[in-house]
């Protein structure tokens, strides 16, 4: 019998092919297509997303950005939502927000789909951590959890409607509690 042996992809060759419907991420080597979001997550993803940037981008302070493409650490991921120090945007020679963003987002949070890896995801936001970010937020719509992991790489869980969750240093201004986030699924 004989085998042929592929050649694993390396991370530049992995950029140069083109995207897939849903995206994948590059990671360990590894090509990994992100499931379907579905109105759950869509829904969260969406407004949460848009509370952030109406507390944050208004002020230069930061931005979220939705399916966005990080490359870093030799990594290839796509978090639900990235937040961005405004300081921290890659920006073109023109000032404008570049294509390519290859580092960490400043915050980065997860929407957990059904059928979907929680490992994979916890280990993309520790990924995260391990480069820079200052947070990331595990947000289960179904069983209506969110887990914070903190930059010292503890976790908290916030399960109470009425627990405020916490924020990124840079984001002290913008109060969320469990109920609130979850009760857009409600709307």
């Amino acid at each position: 019998m004989v085998q042929t042996l592929t050649k694993p992809l390396t991370l530049t060759e992995f950029l140069q092919i083109p995207e897939t419907k849903p995206a994948s991420e590059f990671i360990d080597g590894d090509i990994i297509q992100k499931p379907m979001p579905q109105g759950k997550h869509s829904s969260l993803q969406l407004d949460l997303g848009s509370s952030i940037n109406l507390a944050l981008k208004t002020q230069r302070i930061a931005r979220a950005y939705s399916e966005l493409r990080c490359t870093f650490g030799g990594r290839s991921i796509i978090p639900d939502i990235s937040v961005f120090i405004w300081e921290h945007i890659p920006r073109d020679l023109d000032r404008k927000v570049s294509n390519l963003f290859e580092i960490a987002p400043d915050w980065t949070i997860e929407i957990l789909s059904p059928d979907q890896s929680q490992t994979k995801v916890i280990r993309n936001i520790i990924h995260c951590l391990n480069h820079g970010s200052q947070m990331g937020w595990l947000i289960d719509p179904n069983e209506e959890i969110v887990f914070v992991y903190f930059s010292d790489r503890t976790l908290a869980i916030f399960e109470d409607k009425s627990d405020l969750l916490p924020m990124p240093a840079f984001a002290e201004g913008l109060q969320l509690t469990v109920g609130e986030l979850f009760s857009w699924l409600e709307m």
